[in-house]
């Protein structure tokens, strides 16, 4: 809708009562003259999902939602203003020294039994919640050629493999042109290393190298890596197709052995079936991308609900964004389940500091236009509504950029990425999720092929406009329709559903886009 009709009634939402701004919640916004709560009367139109201010605020007053200062008034602001990113200075980030260690330790919650889903059990204990082939690249060179031949073996093969949902190509741009010794090259080296035992793959995966790359299939891979191909294999390791083998005469050669190579891990995929397993099983990569301001309103609290029953129920649930959680560091290392996981955060969010410093840009860098158009004055209201996803329980553990989750790490866990929206969702990929979450309120067709995602809108208004994108629609917390609580059911319930098989709405249209590797060491 354009505007607000005559039958609206005049809607704003106030996170705590210690704040003084709320945001607009009508689509469309309102106009001025809109009577809003306490008989507040707006002095200008505000845009649906930016903030009022509630009462009169003096220069240099902070300006309170989540009862946190997401900004200070530059000037004078009467109430009933629009508050926007014009008028605040941004609050200074919080030192990472002197912070709050392990101080809160949340109250343990019963635990939640009885949940199950429809899994791939795979040999090393893990489960997928897909069956999929996979063929892993060394080097970017093969990508067109890995294309082809997944191409061929969807179109040929996989139609004699109705137990197998689908062939990745693990394509990307490493493994040539890189100084690979250099510090932090172990990061995209490891990332595509443990994106290759991701649980949806069920340890049948094909290697493809061109031959003379810098990242040689035995250091991609090195013995031992797939524990179940060794063992089938007498120790070779994983099936590899080098194109640069004499046996390749011309193109086809090389696409025809990489199709012929697929049959035999098709056929033990194919002869798997879904088993019931616990929902302890889910391992659960949460994220933002396009937020507004109803991202802290709606999808990311019904998120965090879900995370909290996930933890519940035994599961794993990875939340990230070193870039959006940085402003809220106090709030994670004080929920840290132990002093070192504590000193583990502020390591991987100092990173993150010294990483602006090198390339001399702040934090202001982000937002992004499209947050602010929705209603994010900086990134330390976009702050307060990220780290929401995470819930209430204890941080268990952290997760270095390139890491997988060892069997032993249930519960909460801080998985340090940036927030890119796809990078972040290889680091998850490399950890071990095996369903992904991702809320949005400016709306972007984000998914990925090696794992489903379940897409949360943050408004009604979007998920209309998106029907067939969004998989649940949170703005209806908004709305009034549905409780938080409720909401975090039924995401919970609905991750269940597609965790056993259900399609979303990016596997429907095949929504994914190649790897997209962090990769802080230089190019040469």
């Amino acid at each position: 809708m354009n505007g607000t009709t005559e039958s609206e009634t005049p809607r704003v939402v106030r996170m705590h009562p210690a704040d003084n701004v709320a945001i607009v919640v009508n689509d469309g916004g309102l106009p001025a003259g809109s009577v809003v709560a306490l008989g507040l009367v707006l002095r200008e139109k505000v845009p649906q999902g930016h903030k009022v201010a509630l009462s009169d605020l003096l220069p240099g007053q902070a300006v309170m939602r989540y009862n946190v200062p997401v900004g200070y008034a530059r000037q004078a602001i009467p109430a009933g203003s629009w508050v926007h990113e014009r008028l605040l200075d941004i609050p200074p980030a919080r030192e990472l020294q002197g912070l709050p260690m392990a101080t809160v330790q949340p109250a343990p919650q019963a635990p939640l039994e009885g949940f199950t889903f429809e899994g791939y059990v795979n040999a090393d204990g893990s489960v997928g919640t897909r069956n999929l082939l996979a063929l892993t690249t060394t080097v970017q060179c093969v990508a067109g050629v890995v294309k082809i031949a997944v191409e061929r073996i969807e179109r040929e093969l996989l139609p004699l493999y109705p137990n197998v949902d689908g062939v990745v190509g693990l394509e990307h741009s490493y493994g040539c042109g890189v100084a690979i010794d250099a510090p932090g090259a172990e990061i995209p080296i490891r990332t595509l290393r443990h994106i290759s035992l991701n649980p949806n793959f069920g340890g049948e995966v094909m290697v493809v190298s061109l031959g003379c790359e810098k990242l040689q299939p035995e250091r991609l891979l090195p013995p031992g890596s797939f524990p179940i191909q060794d063992v089938r294999d007498a120790g070779q390791g994983p099936d590899l197709v080098c194109l640069q083998d004499d046996a390749h005469v011309g193109f086809m050669s090389m696409v025809d052995h990489i199709v012929q190579s697929a049959r035999p891990h098709l056929e033990r995929l194919n002869a798997r079936r879904r088993q019931t397993v616990p929902a302890s099983a889910l391992v659960v990569g949460v994220q933002c991308g396009g937020s507004d301001a109803f991202s802290g309103v709606t999808a990311n609290p019904a998120v965090g609900h879900m995370a909290d029953l996930i933890v519940r129920a035994g599961g794993t649930v990875m939340f990230s964004e070193n870039t959006e959680v940085r402003d809220a560091v106090e709030q994670l290392t004080s929920r840290a389940a132990t002093h070192q996981v504590a000193e583990e955060i502020v390591r991987e969010l100092g990173w993150y500091d010294q990483y602006l410093d090198r390339g001399r840009v702040d934090r202001t860098a982000n937002t992004t236009p499209g947050n602010k158009a929705g209603g994010l004055s900086n990134i330390a209201e976009k702050a307060m509504g990220s780290i929401i996803k995470s819930g209430s329980s204890a941080i268990a553990s952290v997760l270095a950029p390139g890491d997988k989750l060892q069997p032993d790490q249930k519960g909460l866990v801080f998985a340090a990425t940036p927030a890119s929206d796809f990078i972040c969702g290889t680091l998850q990929l490399a950890a071990g999720m095996n369903v992904h979450v991702f809320t949005t309120g400016r709306g972007t067709p984000y998914g990925l092929q090696a794992c489903p995602v379940v897409k949360v809108a943050t408004r009604s208004d979007l998920a209309r406009r998106w029907h067939d994108l969004m998989d649940m629609n949170a703005g209806r917390i908004a709305d009034g329709e549905i409780t938080i609580e409720q909401a975090g059911w039924e995401l919970f319930r609905l991750l269940l559903d597609v965790a056993s098989g259900r399609k979303t709405w990016a596997e429907h249209w095949k929504l994914h886009n190649a790897l997209v590797l962090f990769n802080p060491a230089p190019i040469t």
